[in-house]
């Protein structure tokens, strides 16, 4: 019965390892199951302690669309060293969690972060959340205001209704384009969010790109599908007035991201994904909050400009 046993953990771990996309984590990875829609889920995420004297508080990092907890490595050790302890998932369909065929919406993501925290017994965090990430935060601090201590958001997405300029295209459409990526592919995106291309920056790809080679490719395409639509039909633009916690806005100022920018006209493309303006426009959305502008800084400050960010933050959190 012991040799039995021994063998199904030796296969059940195998199987992890061979689903899990082998990208490095900074930190160990753990692993809560949830409920949805009659299904179970894993949702995987790191839990890091304070490296430096603990204040007591905690942090939750919400990633963006191409990305999973990994690319807050940083972040994290800064964050340890102030004294947080820091929650990084990877939402229920990114990185190493599991990829249900689901509704994905922001509502639902934000009700899985919640579970999180009331099973780590967390009830009051700062959120930073990064590019899908802060239309996340957004719906997250709007559904859970008492949990919500901080709110930073650092280039998010969604801060113009895209329904309004993308012209709509099918889910068919987008797994066929999703199902269809390459390495290259993947890295000429990556490339948009960098006013100059760097070799360290390659490492954000081969995370992505890690995808390419996990056994469920096909069922990760069709959920990049449904995320997309989620965020194309989703907007929180209408919203952000409804914030009623200290919010500061990192903003690199010659990001131009637009979800579904390829598929804009080209007469009008300019007109759109215009940070600095959109930056401004949110900060007098958001009652109170204050706004970081980063010249020459495209899509992901934590990446590209690590010092600015880390002091725009932690002068923040002070």
């Amino acid at each position: 019965m012991k040799i039995y046993c021994t063998l199904l953990l030796t296969i059940w771990l195998c199987s992890i390892s061979a689903f899990a996309q082998n990208f490095p984590y900074p930190h160990p990875v753990k692993y809560i199951t949830l409920r949805q829609e009659q299904k179970t889920a894993r949702m995987a995420y790191m839990d890091v302690a304070p490296t430096g004297s603990s204040n007591g508080k905690s942090a939750i990092l919400f990633h963006g669309k191409n990305f999973n907890g990994a690319y807050w490595r940083d972040v994290i050790t800064f964050l340890s060293k102030a004294g947080y302890r820091v929650i990084v998932p990877d939402q229920v369909g990114w990185g190493k969690s599991d990829y249900p065929d689901l509704h994905y919406s922001f509502h639902a993501l934000a009700i899985n972060n919640k579970q999180l925290l009331d099973a780590l017994k967390i009830k009051k965090v700062t959120v930073i959340a990064h590019s899908m990430g802060g239309m996340l935060a957004t719906r997250f601090t709007l559904l859970y205001p008492a949990t919500v201590h901080q709110l930073i958001l650092e280039n998010p997405i969604g801060l113009e209704d895209y329904r309004t300029f993308v012209p709509y295209t099918s889910l068919d459409s987008l797994y066929k384009t999703e199902s269809a990526a390459t390495y290259e592919s993947y890295k000429k995106y990556q490339q948009s969010y960098y006013p100059e291309w760097k070799p360290e920056y390659e490492q954000w790809v081969q995370a992505q790109a890690a995808a390419l080679k996990d056994p469920r490719f096909k069922q990760i395409a069709w959920v990049n599908a449904l995320t997309y639509q989620m965020i194309y039909e989703q907007p929180i633009c209408y919203e952000l007035g409804k914030i009623r916690v200290p919010t500061l806005l990192i903003i690199g100022q010659a990001d131009r991201t637009i979800v579904g920018k390829a598929r804009v006209p080209k007469p009008i493309v300019n007109q759109f994904g215009q940070y600095p303006q959109l930056g401004k426009r949110t900060q007098q959305q958001i009652p109170g909050s204050r706004l970081i502008e980063l010249p020459g800084v495209g899509h992901i400050p934590h990446v590209q400009s690590l010092d600015a960010y880390t002091k725009a933050v932690l002068d923040f959190l002070k």
